[in-house]
Order: structure tokens, then C-alpha cells, then sequence
């Protein structure tokens, strides 16, 4: 299995450099959060578990783009039954995200394409645009596009259900509670593709020494090999992926409420 670092199941953060808000310097707030519901008391977390539906993996040809779409494509098709049923039991409103793949890095959704990025969500168009390059579509068939593409849905469930703007209006005192709040909605996504995949595992062909090598990566794409605490230690990425697999529900998502230690 390949260690993606840990860009490649990020998000771009507003999909522009990542700077403090105005008046971040003076703005006061604490952990847990307050005054925050769609963060902190989000009816997602009180729906229960995501319905076990039937998700089997497609054979995928390593080297071949058409078979690893061919893989995604159903996936995507899961995703978006598995969380029009969350939110309808939450009773949310829910629209279902656009998916593009692209094989090569181009402009997309206002900015360039970054570095070493495998995936990335829009927010202002509710778009996943995942890049199809020679090094995933040449050894496709471990658990990681799983884990890509479900992480990005999860952006887009914290974009409807309302995180998103939350986060955005979320006042920051200083640079290191900027990134404290950003580790949250990363490790909070994470958390959420989790939850998928645990509520799927009983249909995949897949054991528990599958799941052990993707905690493994997570464990090794951490801020420690970025130096930018943006997405949260290596461990912390496991834990929340594995929180929300055990729980196969976003009950076990709320990462705002978490003490640091666990977003650290």
C-alpha cells in the first residue's frame, strides 16, 4: 500500500491561501466552541447510524483511467444514498455534490491545481474534483481512493449541512487557534468518510488487515511530514478515521467539541 502525504485527502481551505480572517487578532473564543450550532450540536450527530447499504468494490485494472472511474463511479453513487438517508432522518435539506475527474493538473474551482494534491472539494459549486494521475492509476486497488473520495464527500456533507459557513464565521484570536479550527473541520471529514465506510464494510471484500494498512497511512501523513499543523498529527487522522468506522455513524464526529489534544 502506498503512504499518500497528507495532502492528497485534503482539502484546499477555501481553496486559497490560507490566511486569518479579519480581525482574527482581537476576536475572542474557547473550546468547546459556543454559539456554534451547526458545528456543535448539528442534528447529523443525532440520526444515528448511516443505513447499511449494499457497496461492493469493482475489480480495478491497475494503469487503465476508464477501470479506476469505473471503481469510483458506484462508490459515488453509495455516497450519495448513504447521506440523502442521513440527512433526510436529520431532516436537513441535501443536494448531491458534482464529481469530475481529471488525469493531469488544471485550474479548478478558481485556482490553480496544488502540489502533490490528489483531491479537492469546492465549496461554492458543491463539486469533488479528484485527479486521476499515473502514480494512483498505476496501483489503484487498496483501500486509499476509498478513503480520498469518501473524505471529500465529507467536506460536502459539513458544506450542507451548514459547518462550513459556521466555520467561516468562526472568529479566531490567533494564528494557532486559526489552524486549531481548520484541523477540526479536516479531522472532522476524515471522521465523517469513516463513518461510510464502516456502514458499508460488511459489503466490501475486504478484512481487517485492509483497515489496519489505511490507519497505518493516516498515521504516517500527518502535519509531521508537512510542518504546517493544518490537518492534525498523524495519530489524530487515524483515530478520527477509526472513531467514525467504529461508530459507523457522525455521532462520533464532532470534532468541536474534542479537547485539543485529540485535533492537535
Amino acid at each position: 500500500m502506498r503512504t499518500p502525504s497528507l495532502v492528497l485527502v485534503s482539502l484546499i481551505f477555501s481553496l486559497a491561501a490560507l490566511v486569518l480572517p479579519s480581525g482574527a487578532a482581537t476576536a475572542q473564543t474557547g473550546y468547546p466552541i459556543a454559539n456554534a450550532a451547526p458545528l456543535t450540536r448539528s442534528p447529523l450527530y443525532t440520526a444515528g447510524r448511516l443505513p447499511g447499504a449494499s457497496c461492493a468494490e469493482r475489480p480495478v485494472k491497475a494503469g487503465s483511467v476508464v477501470s479506476v472511474k469505473s471503481y469510483l463511479t458506484p462508490l459515488v453513487k453509495c455516497l450519495d444514498a448513504a447521506w440523502t438517508a442521513q440527512f433526510a432522518r436529520a431532516r436537513l435539506p441535501f443536494a448531491k455534490p458534482r464529481v469530475t475527474f481529471i488525469t493531469k493538473p488544471q485550474r479548478m474551482c478558481g485556482s490553480n491545481w496544488g502540489k502533490d494534491v490528489q483531491a479537492i472539494y469546492c465549496n461554492t459549486d458543491r463539486r469533488i474534483v479528484l485527479m486521476l494521475d499515473r502514480d494512483v492509476v498505476g496501483d489503484p486497488g487498496d483501500l486509499y481512493l476509498l478513503d480520498v473520495l469518501a473524505h471529500e464527500y465529507g467536506h460536502h456533507v459539513q458544506n450542507v449541512a451548514g459547518m462550513w459557513r459556521a466555520l467561516d464565521r468562526l472568529p479566531s484570536r490567533n494564528k494557532a487557534e486559526f489552524y486549531e479550527q481548520t484541523r477540526r473541520h479536516e479531522l472532522q471529514a476524515e471522521c465523517l468518510a469513516g463513518a461510510f465506510i464502516g456502514s458499508v464494510w460488511p459489503s466490501l471484500d475486504r478484512d481487517a488487515g485492509d483497515w489496519k494498512e489505511l490507519l497505518d497511512a493516516d498515521r504516517r501523513s500527518g502535519d509531521e511530514s508537512t510542518g504546517v499543523r493544518d490537518h492534525g498529527k498523524g495519530r489524530n487522522i487515524a483515530n478520527w478515521l477509526n472513531r467514525g468506522f467504529k461508530a459507523a455513524s457522525p455521532s462520533a464526529c464532532n470534532t468541536w467539541i474534542a479537547g485539543s489534544s485529540m485535533v492537535a
